[in-house]
């Protein structure tokens, strides 16, 4: 049985994401109240290069103390078709454009606290086009050879949770040497 909607409001409103709190009712009737993150449809990117590099970008985050090693990833703007954000957040984030470019999975980040639902694109053919970046980003662009980005995961240098599961859904369309 579904827990039955009892009242929401809106607490928060953030420019990355929303908080919202819930009151609902369970299978046994007690009342609980959930605090909710709204946050947009977003992309992650497995660049692919002819040479057999992932690019991988470095960028510092504030809640993580330091600088991290992930894939390019990005929200989706208003009313912007899922694919169309993948391709602009490619250009804008490496400089890249993709001339191929294919869905490999897609999945909720953390759904037991937020809405953020990730499309993930295995991005190859890849094409000098940049964009202008966001104003807020600082991003170091990062080719990696696809063993060498593996063994990052396995070493722990690889800590982002989105880029270690966009990198075994694009496991299978790798070639690994």
């Amino acid at each position: 049985m579904k827990p039955e909607l009892v009242q929401s409001k809106t607490i928060y409103r953030g420019r990355v994401f929303d908080v919202r709190q819930d009151q609902v009712r369970l299978p046994n009737g007690k009342v609980m109240q959930l605090d909710i993150v709204e946050h947009p449809i977003a992309v992650v990117l497995v660049p692919v290069d002819a040479a057999g590099n992932i690019w991988l970008i470095r960028q510092y985050r504030h809640s993580a103390g330091g600088e991290i090693l992930e894939l390019p990833a990005g929200v989706t703007e208003a009313n912007e078709p899922v694919e169309e954000s993948a391709r602009r957040e490619l250009r804008e984030e490496i400089g890249m454009q993709a001339n191929a470019i294919r869905l490999i999975g897609e999945f909720f980040i953390a759904p037991g606290y937020t809405t953020e639902y990730l499309y993930i694109y295995l991005a190859t053919q890849l094409t000098p086009a940049p964009l202008p970046a966001d104003e807020d980003e600082f991003i170091e662009v990062v080719p990696t050879p696809i063993n060498e980005t593996f063994a990052m995961v396995q070493n722990g240098q690889i800590r982002d949770a989105k880029t270690l599961a966009a990198l075994l859904l694009a496991t299978p369309y790798l070639e690994k040497t």
